[in-house]
């Protein structure tokens, strides 16, 4: 017992456990396992570093519980300054549209709208939205005196976001955070950590690099691209003297209702998980310890399931099998907290009923516990409060406090007010929140910022950070857009498309950066920040370098409302487009949505406009072979007009390069590599994944009740075309029996059998022939993704550990049962059989 204690003393949480008797009681259990030499024990997710861990209890031994709750709180930087608009006069139908799309009720429409304009610019001046008459310049300055106040009463111990949520110059980052950091090192002696959404390069820095959107990573399927794209955003935000980014997203986007698709990694949990460990690698380099001036920490989001609500809509509630939860929307994020991510932000919405910022079990137990995991939990944007306002389960804002705390929240998002703190000790004074929580929420908190070095290292930028918005940034960008473009229909081999034919560009996203980037880019909902991204080119510039402008005719037909509802659409001039279409010799057709971010995404429709869609249909008659091009954040229905078109490119969210990477593409100077990441659907009715059930589909029923059940798709998850072709054969397994020790390394040869190089994504997948659940219709269980010249031939191995054919039982128990299993690639198979039942006791395996 002298050596337990001993040992143990070095774990900080077990100082004050006596307080908790049932932690205590876990934690005693876990010791006793571990002594035992347990196959249960946990090891640490990030290995403890016994320097850093002194010093935190160092400095959490001189704080006071003011500074304590203080450190709990992150504000919004608007808080903190004073936005001027010169020239303002207000033009209330934009006050009113505004309103509307961001769901206001029409009676406070209605009020506001009746208010002076200053009164308007009082309440939304602050927000990134264009509600003025003609020309106006906004600006925005920090008040000093507002940072002092927050940082020497409230303790203030994290700042989030853009002012105006637009992105700033990067001296204007260095100048803000340089005085945040100095005045809070003068009046709490602790950096401030400062975090950014930075979802696909720096969001909010003007000038820096932007990547694809996530989903085009996704489609890529190269993990060195995510890792690569990181490791540089991670570069310009601490060039920007930004330590903490909000990404990578890991929610599923099994929906392509839901608004968020676009910045998830699409549909499948193993393409999330291996996408988040490169990005991870690439944001903090490869000591989670210790990262360094050019490193970023993570905020892996949104802990979890946040992707799945069940009417679609954005924030509302999923409702999801226990086991398709642990099993699927669980693992990515597993995945990141195994590969260090630091920080994770949650869900703001609710899973089976219960809000995941109060779920003990999910916060605690899943994430802490579970994986022992000694990272900082994050909310996102004032869901404390929606604890009371929104889901109903606290009374008021002071309960909501003391159930997110005590489920496992240590960091509130409240963006602008400190009555978390005044509340938060109070609670502690009273009881209901104990110290000891308190305790571990700050040490959680004054990890990261020892991890990021920050106490001796306050600001970063300026002289070392020279390559910020580089050549060789953008050429990485440029890059990765060609890599995340997916070629869907090559009817005729129309491309490459030949140099000297006349062009028809036509289409609301043939002329626009914004559709391009989509949301997060330069403001929130990537709107009205044209000017931010006058040096890109859009498709149709990016056309007339590659062809030549006398080449390109552009007659749009449709074009977007940019002073509207991201889907409204100015009236039609489809006429226009199908006379210009007579000096035409092919017709490019660029459809698909405007950028949009969260709840002001939300659809109601998920076929593509209707304007669109005439727009193609009319165009069809003139007998011009068609090339659509796809651009969009999710899956908009076009089954009618897919058949007229000769070749079909989804191009998704490619970012300021995507244009050129399509040029380039189109031209046959790049090759398409990119497979789909998500299923899309043919049809509103037959919304699936690839994953879906086998009984999903079915066949007619003998008797006198006949049906047919069919999943229907316009095109699977996996699938991408090529300019050349390649063959998969000898496909093999080592070991055609094994148990649930085992590894299995599965080997195929892939040959370019075309006359080009291509890179080929390489996916790997399993079926469970039969089980005691039903069984999926098949799971991905590994990629990769190989370049090949020519006639080459290179063999891909795949080492695939039995357990990870394991799937979760209905009594929550991870179970891999005897039976046989396929192994596939491509069009090849292999059967492999499992000779022993294993059920796992562990949460994870």
């Amino acid at each position: 017992m002298i050596m337990f204690a001993r040992d143990f003393r070095e774990i900080p949480e077990l100082l004050y456990l006596n307080q908790h008797p049932y932690q205590m009681k876990n934690y005693l259990l876990a010791a006793v396992l571990l002594l035992a030499g347990s196959t249960y024990a946990q090891k640490p997710a990030i290995p403890r570093d016994a320097a850093i861990e002194s010093k935190i209890e160092k400095t959490l031994s001189k704080m006071t519980l003011d500074e304590k709750v203080g450190q709990m709180l992150e504000l919004n930087l608007d808080l903190m300054g004073n936005m001027t608009v010169e020239n303002a006069k207000i033009d209330r139908e934009k006050v009113r549209s505004v309103l509307q799309q961001y769901g206001t009720p029409p009676q406070e429409i209605d009020k506001l709208v009746k208010m002076t304009d200053q009164q308007i610019i009082d309440r939304l001046g602050s927000y990134p939205v264009d509600i003025y008459q003609g020309d106006t310049h906004r600006v925005w300055k920090i008040n000093e005196t507002m940072l002092d106040t927050l940082l020497s009463k409230y303790k203030v111990g994290s700042i989030l976001n853009a002012p105006g949520s637009r992105a700033p110059t990067l001296a204007q980052w260095q100048e803000w955070i340089s005085l945040i950091q100095k005045k809070s090192m003068k009046h709490i002696g602790i950096p401030d950590i400062y975090g950014l959404d930075h979802n696909h390069g720096v969001t909010y820095i003007q000038n820096g690099t932007l990547f694809p959107q996530p989903i085009n990573l996704a489609a890529s399927f190269n993990t060195e691209l995510a890792r690569t794209g990181a490791e540089i955003t991670a570069y310009e935000s601490r060039a920007g003297n930004c330590p903490w980014v909000y990404n990578p997203v890991l929610d599923l986007g099994r929906d392509p209702r839901w608004s968020r698709i676009w910045e998830s990694f699409g549909e499948d949990a193993i393409v999330n998980a291996r996408m988040a460990e490169a990005e991870i690698l690439g944001y903090q380099g490869n000591d989670p310890n210790h990262l360094g001036p050019y490193h970023v920490a993570t905020s892996v989001k949104h802990y979890f399931a946040y992707g799945a609500p069940f009417s679609g809509k954005d924030r509302t509630p999923a409702y999801i099998s226990p086991a398709m939860l642990r099993e699927k929307y669980f693992e990515p994020f597993k995945a990141a907290i195994q590969a260090g991510a630091l920080t994770i932000m949650v869900n703001s919405a609710s899973i089976n009923g219960v809000p995941v910022h109060a779920s003990y079990e999910y916060l605690t137990k899943w994430l802490k516990e579970d994986l022992q995991w000694d990272g900082m939990i994050v909310t996102d944007w004032a869901d404390i409060n929606n604890l009371f306002t929104r889901e109903r389960v606290a009374k008021d804002k002071k309960d909501a406090i003391r159930i997110a705390i005590n489920a496992g929240i240590d960091m509130s998002m409240d963006p602008y007010s400190v009555e978390f703190c005044i509340l938060l000790k109070q609670l502690v004074q009273e009881g209901k929140v104990s110290m000891s929580r308190i305790d571990d929420a700050v040490r959680r908190i004054l990890r990261v910022k020892y991890r990021l070095g920050l106490f001796d290292r306050p600001n970063t930028g300026g002289k070392g950070y020279e390559k910020f918005g580089s050549a060789e940034f953008a050429e990485k960008a440029l890059r990765s857009a060609e890599e995340g473009e997916v070629l869907l229909k090559n009817e005729g081999n129309i491309l490459p498309l030949a140099k000297g034919k006349k062009i028809l560009l036509t289409g609301p996203n043939a002329n626009q950066m914004r559709c391009l980037n989509g949301g997060w880019s330069y403001t929130w909902q990537g709107s009205r920040a044209e000017d931010l991204a006058e040096k890109y080119n859009t498709i149709y510039e990016a056309l007339c370098n590659k062809y030549g402008q006398d080449n390109v005719i552009l007659e749009q037909g449709v074009t977007y409302n940019e002073n509207g509802a991201y889907y409204e659409e100015n009236a039609p001039q489809i006429g226009r487009a199908v006379e210009a279409a007579s000096q035409a010799d092919v017709i490019i057709a660029c459809i698909g949505e405007n950028s949009y971010c969260e709840t002001p995404g939300n659809l109601t429709d998920l076929w593509l406009s209707a304007n669109q869609r005439d727009l193609v249909k009319e165009l069809a008659k003139t007998g011009k072979p068609i090339i659509l091009i796809l651009n969009e954040g999710r899956p908009r229905l076009i089954t009618d007009i897919e058949p007229l078109a000769k070749a079909v490119v989804d191009i998704l969210l490619p970012g300021n390069y995507g244009a050129d990477a399509l040029a380039n593409l189109l031209a046959g100077d790049a090759n398409f590599s990119a497979k789909m990441p998500y299923t899309y659907p043919r049809e509103i009715n037959s919304l699936a994944t690839y994953d879906y059930k086998v009984s999903e589909e079915v066949g007619t029923m003998a008797g006198a009740y006949n049906y047919d059940a069919k999943v229907s798709l316009l095109w699977p998850f996996g699938y991408g075309m090529s300019y050349t072709t390649f063959e998969y054969s000898n496909l093999r397994v080592d070991k055609k029996q094994f148990d649930c020790n085992d590894m299995l390394t599965v080997s195929v040869d892939v040959k370019n059998t075309g006359s080009r190089m291509g890179k080929e994504a390489v996916l790997l997948y399993s079926s469970d022939l039969v089980a005691s659940i039903v069984p999926d219709n098949k799971r991905l269980r590994d990629f990769t993704k190989v370049e090949l010249q020519p006639g080459e031939t290179k063999t891909v191995s795949f080492k695939l550990p039995a357990k990870s054919l394991a799937f979760v039982g209905a009594d929550g128990r991870w179970t891999l049962e005897e039976g046989e299993f396929d192994l596939k690639v491509g069009q090849l198979s292999q059967r492999v059989e499992c000779t022993q039942t294993k059920v796992w006791e562990e949460a994870n395996i």
